[in-house]
C-alpha cells in the first residue's frame, strides 16, 4: 500500500499579534502535516496556540492586530498565504471547514438552519437551485444521526440541544465534501454521553468520506480513542510528535509527560492527583531559553539560555528537549543534569 499524500503542509509558521505592548509570537515557528483521510489530534494547555494555529490555516487571523509573518501553509501543493481573500473564500467551507468551539456563537440565532447551510452550498456551488441545495442539506442532517430532518431544517439554533447544534456544525463543515476537516475543541461544552456520540460520529464521517481531520483538543482521552498522530504544543511551539500510541506507552517530553500523569486512573487510588507547576508562560514573555524551562523538574543551565531544536529521536518521535542528543539519543539521564 502506498503512502497517504500530505493534504496540508505547515512549514515554518509564525503568527504574530502586535498589541500596544509589543509584538506577542502566538505561533512560533511550527511545523507539521496532515495526511490524506488521517486524523490528527495537536493537544496542550489552553494559550499554547493550538486555535491561532487553526485560525493561520483558515486565513481567519484577526487583522489588526495579529498578521502572519512568515512561513508557509502548503494545501495539495499551494501555499494558502500567497492566494487573495476572495480565492480564500472559495477554499475555506470547500476544500478546507472548521467546526468551532461553541455551536451556539458559531450559528446564526436569526436564521434557521436551512438557510444557513443552503447559503453555505449555493457560495460554492452558485449553479445549484434552492431547492437542490435544502435537498443536500437534509441529506447530511441524515448523515450526521439527526431526527427528523425534514422538520428541522426550518428550526432556529435556540430550538436545539446542544448536542444537536453540534451535529448541525459538522452537516455544515462537511455539506461541500472538503478535502480537510479542522475541528477546534468539538466536545466542549457537551456532556460526556453527547461527547462520545460526537467522536463517533466524526471518526466513521472519516472513514466512509475519507476525510482528514486536525482534531484540536486538550483531551487526551479524545486524543486516544480518536486519532492516529499527535503533535504536542506548548507556547506556540510543536514540543513533540509521534503516533497516537507511542505518546501514551512512551512519552518523551517532560511536558508530554507530565500531561499523561495528570490524567486521572480509575485503576489506582491516589491521595493527589499530580499536576504539572507553575503555568503557561505568557506568549512572549520568555525572551530566551527553552519554553518549559521554568516548570520542568530536569532543567539545567543550558535549558535557561538556549532554545531546543525538535529533533527526530531513536523511538519514533520527534521532541524538542537537552534531555536528546543531536542524534536522538537519551543522554545518561536525570543525574547527569545539574538543576537550576
Amino acid at each position: 500500500m502506498s503512502e497517504r499524500k500530505k493534504v496540508l503542509e505547515v512549514k515554518d509558521l509564525q503568527t504574530t499579534f502586535f498589541t500596544d505592548s509589543g509584538a506577542i509570537p502566538a505561533v512560533d515557528h511550527v511545523d507539521f502535516f496532515v495526511r490524506e483521510g488521517e486524523v490528527l489530534g495537536i493537544v496542550g494547555e489552553s494559550g499554547c496556540g493550538k486555535s491561532v494555529t487553526s485560525l493561520s490555516v483558515m486565513g481567519l487571523v484577526p487583522k489588526p492586530p495579529g498578521k502572519i509573518t512568515g512561513g508557509e501553509i502548503l494545501f495539495q501543493g499551494n501555499d494558502l498565504l500567497k492566494k487573495s481573500e476572495k480565492e480564500m473564500r472559495y477554499i475555506r467551507g470547500n476544500d478546507i471547514a472548521m467546526i468551532f468551539q461553541e455551536p451556539m456563537t458559531s450559528l446564526n440565532p436569526l436564521f434557521t438552519i436551512g438557510n444557513q447551510m443552503s447559503e453555505a452550498i449555493l457560495i460554492h456551488e452558485k449553479k445549484w437551485s434552492k431547492k437542490r441545495a435544502r435537498a443536500r442539506a437534509v441529506e447530511m442532517l441524515k448523515l450526521v444521526g439527526l431526527p427528523r430532518a425534514d422538520e428541522l431544517i426550518d428550526e432556529y439554533p435556540h430550538q436545539l440541544s446542544g448536542g444537536m447544534r453540534q451535529r448541525v456544525m459538522i452537516a455544515m463543515a462537511l455539506v461541500c465534501d472538503p478535502k480537510l476537516l479542522i475541528a477546534d475543541e468539538p466536545t466542549t461544552a457537551l456532556d460526556v454521553t453527547i461527547q462520545a456520540q460526537i467522536l463517533k460520529l466524526m471518526k466513521e464521517l472519516n472513514t466512509r468520506l475519507d476525510t482528514a481531520i486536525m482534531l484540536i483538543t486538550h483531551d487526551l482521552g479524545v486524543v486516544a480513542e480518536t486519532c492516529e498522530r499527535v503533535i504536542v504544543m506548548y507556547a506556540g511551539q510543536v514540543i513533540e510528535e509521534a503516533p497516537v500510541k507511542k505518546i501514551f506507552e512512551d512519552p518523551q517530553h517532560p511536558y508530554t509527560k507530565g500531561l499523561i500523569q495528570s490524567v486521572p486512573d480509575m485503576r489506582y487510588k491516589k491521595d493527589r492527583l499530580y499536576s504539572i507547576p507553575g503555568n503557561v508562560p505568557k506568549p512572549g514573555s520568555i525572551k530566551s531559553g527553552c519554553k518549559f524551562a521554568a516548570r520542568c523538574e530536569f532543567a539545567f543551565d543550558r535549558c535557561l539560555v538556549e532554545d531546543p531544536a525538535l529533533i527526530h529521536t531513536e523511538t519514533g518521535h520527534q521532541t524538542r528537549c537537552f534531555l536528546y542528543s543531536e542524534e536522538g539519543v537519551m543522554e545518561d539521564g536525570p543525574k547527569a543534569f545539574v538543576e537550576s
